[in-house]
């Protein structure tokens, strides 16, 4: 489908008038693929990443939907669910709902770990048409028989390739198991596993597919740099590098919480203001970190893969991978958020000795060997733009994984 407006997807008045004062002009290419199939009910599994406008193209739907009936939600029962891995995302789709429902009379809440169950509890008491939640936390409100699931019309897991990673299979599969049969049902994730990919098909049914992949697209907008140094040095590095003034909002990916909270520490001691947000952070914490962020007040935010799902803020200058994710897929993602909207972006990898096989899954991935700043690539490595060889520092040990502890063994995902 190639509508260049909105007026073309036969959206109704109101949201058209919310899409122009939110200044949204022309659909993009999920969002035109996407709104036709879901306006028609069509149940829907989607290949789209953040920043591709899926938000967007599964919402307005609903929200025309949901605008047609004209009673009030009964309490406790929301009528659309939108499941979200992290409460940065959730966060998002609920300020996404809330402009684009400006114009209608529609209840918008969230229901994520981090904060109090009270405020929440009220407000699924007052009646919610949408209701945005993280799966502990839901699954706690329906525990405590603060929600039910009789009335949802919509439901849609976004991500659904994070909750895979984050351990929320078991509880989707829960939370599916109270909702209706009879509902409109949708799927988007980054990537399909094995995993996901059944899951969508005991979800969905006679699913209308969309698939918007612009990973390639954001590699190529991506001038990528590699430096091999030992694990020892990269803090060092990271300093001397922040130093140049065209550094001006950055990301910085480390693999856990704890070196998360090291690098900022370092970066603070080194005069260099940043913020860490990741999943042992309050909430209160982290929308903090993050409001520093997006002002300007702290110009680096070192984070996780995990809790920097959802966060939109632009204008990244660099994203820095402090530390090669063990996906390739998660590399994809960490460098996109210097190549938004069209934007070009840098990325800087630091590999050290033990990321040598994450760096060959990325290249192979992506198809895009990285150009050699600092370091040379060892033998039986392809690449190009290599230079010399410099002295590195012997390695030192790194903190705990994300959702592991000191042992290795996997902790409970629920309170997202």
């Amino acid at each position: 489908m190639t509508e260049n407006n909105f007026a073309a997807l036969a959206l109704s008045e109101p949201l058209l008038r919310a899409l122009t004062a939110a200044q949204y002009s022309t659909p993009t290419p999920i969002q035109a693929a996407a709104i036709p199939q879901l306006l028609a009910g069509r149940d829907m599994i989607g290949l789209a990443q953040t920043g591709t406008g899926k938000t967007a193209a599964f919402m307005l739907p609903i929200l025309q939907r949901l605008s047609k009936i004209g009673t009030r939600p009964m309490p406790k029962m929301p009528r659309t669910l939108i499941l979200a891995p992290t409460r940065e995302l959730a966060l998002q789709i609920a300020e996404a709902a809330r402009v684009l429902s400006k114009f209608t009379h529609l209840r918008i809440a969230v229901v994520m770990g981090g904060v109090g169950m009270g405020a929440q509890s009220k407000a699924l008491g007052q009646g919610i048409d949408i209701l945005i939640a993280t799966p502990g936390r839901l699954l706690d409100h329906i525990d405590q028989g603060t929600c039910r699931l009789d009335r949802v019309e919509v439901f849609v897991l976004d991500e659904a390739d994070r909750m895979l990673d984050m351990g929320f299979i078991r509880d989707i599969r829960r939370v599916v198991a109270l909702l209706p049969k009879a509902r409109q049902s949708m799927l988007f994730s980054a990537t399909m596993p094995t995993e996901i990919d059944k899951l969508g098909q005991d979800l969905l049914k006679d699913p209308a597919r969309v698939a918007v992949t612009p990973e390639q697209i954001t590699v190529d907008r991506v001038e990528q740099r590699l430096y091999f140094v030992d694990a020892a040095a990269k803090r060092t590095l990271l300093v001397d590098l922040l130093q140049a003034p065209d550094m001006s909002r950055v990301i910085v990916f480390t693999r856990t919480k704890h070196g998360a909270d090291r690098v900022a520490q370092h970066l603070a001691k080194s005069g260099i203001r940043a913020e860490a947000i990741h999943g042992n952070k309050s909430q209160g914490a982290r929308q903090r970190a993050l409001s520093q962020f997006k002002t300007g007040e702290a110009r680096v935010l070192v984070a996780t893969d995990i809790a920097a799902r959802g966060i939109d803020v632009t204008n990244i200058s660099h994203v820095v991978n402090f530390e090669l994710p063990n996906e390739p897929e998660a590399y994809v993602h960490r460098i996109g958020r210097t190549a938004r909207n069209g934007a070009a972006g840098i990325a800087l990898s630091f590999c050290d000795s033990s990321e040598r096989g994450q760096l060959r899954d990325i290249e192979r991935l992506t198809k895009t060997p990285l150009v050699v700043v600092m370091g040379q690539r060892p033998t039986g490595h392809a690449g190009q733009h290599e230079r010399p060889r410099q002295q590195q520092r012997p390695q030192q040990g790194r903190g705990q994984r994300e959702g592991q502890n000191r042992g290795g063994r996997q902790r409970p995902r629920r309170a997202a």
